[in-house]
């Protein structure tokens, strides 16, 4: 999601779903920086990650951007 920044106006943020067994760290958001870092563009790749327990989804199990970005603005203006 577009996550607001002073700086950029806004930077790239993935919110992340970890399966069990993985516990959240930095080490692991590195990581997952990095991976996605030699997959896309280099203004494309995430400059944060946050672990959350579960994205909110709608009746048919899509995701609800748009209550994600709303989150997010409300959560750093």
């Amino acid at each position: 999601i577009a996550s607001p920044d002073p700086v950029r106006g806004n930077i790239v943020k993935a919110l992340v779903v970890l399966t069990s067994g993985y516990q959240p760290s930095d080490e692991l958001a590195g990581e997952l920086m990095d991976f996605v870092k030699n997959l896309t563009e280099p203004y494309a790749h995430p400059r944060e990650v946050e672990f959350v327990p579960e994205l909110p989804k709608t009746v048919s199990g899509k995701i609800r951007r748009v209550e994600l970005r709303e989150r997010e603005v409300e959560r750093k203006g």
